[in-house]
């Protein structure tokens, strides 16, 4: 399972602690208006090997680096939206 929290991003973003630490900042070149330009993602995934063949399969031999990123939370803990709960009913009065 991989999935891209950031796509095209600052490389900066990857020192946040409040990310899992599953998390890895890829750093690989693509084409932009014909130029070849570094680009990062932060993603996250179980496996490397699961991130290698993603990167792989999409950016071939642009794919320069994957690293941990500084992230400290337990990825069963970690939740990047957490809920929102419904605003409350005021209660309602008996009548008697």
């Amino acid at each position: 399972m991989l999935k891209v929290l950031h796509e095209k991003c600052d490389p900066k973003l990857a020192q946040d602690k409040k990310l899992p630490y599953t998390a890895y900042l890829v750093e690989y070149v693509d084409k932009e208006n014909g130029e070849d330009k570094v680009f990062y993602d932060i993603t996250l995934c179980q496996k490397q090997v699961d991130m290698f063949d993603h990167y792989y399969d999409k950016y071939k031999q642009g794919l320069k680096s994957f690293k941990q990123t500084a992230g400290q939370v337990n990825p069963k803990q970690w939740n990047p939206e957490p809920e929102k709960k419904p605003p409350s009913k005021p209660a309602q009065r008996k009548r008697k």
